[in-house]
């Protein structure tokens, strides 16, 4: 039986994407209005971001990025412009916004708005990792 265990194990580990599937973790706090970013485990910066203001809602939960989008035009908000858009959840997207001022507080219609200097350090670590080694994980 142990036999079995160990087999199982060396399998999961070597499937793609299992061993290193948090290889980069963005963890947005709606309370807080930040994102702490991780790779590998480690700490490496946290931003301030703006989720969705009142009437509005950024779905919390744990997500996989879909797609990416480097120069991203919303087709729902008038062809804003959203640079360095990692999309998690449907039409949902971490992504750079021109509304640098209103980070730290909730202006957005649901996305996780950054900084663009942010976004494009999150955008080129999840290029580089791969999207199947990231995690968005968004909490209250």
């Amino acid at each position: 039986m142990r036999r079995h265990f160990a087999a199982l194990a060396v399998i999961l580990a070597l499937m793609p994407g299992h061993a290193l599937a948090e290889r980069v973790l963005a963890r947005v706090s709606i309370s807080s209005q930040t994102m702490k970013v991780y790779h590998e485990g480690r700490l490496l910066y946290t931003w301030p971001v703006s989720t969705a203001k009142p009437g509005k809602i950024t779905p919390t939960g744990t997500f996989a990025p879909e797609f990416l989008s480097k120069n991203h035009r919303s087709r729902r908000y008038n062809n804003a412009p959203m640079p360095f858009a990692i999309f998690y959840d449907g039409h949902y997207a971490i992504h750079g916004t021109d509304q640098i001022k209103k980070l730290g507080a909730p202006a957005s219609r649901g996305c996780v708005r950054l900084h663009p200097d942010n976004a494009k350090i999150l955008f080129n670590m999840v290029k580089a990792e791969g999207m199947e080694n990231m995690r968005v994980v968004i909490v209250q």
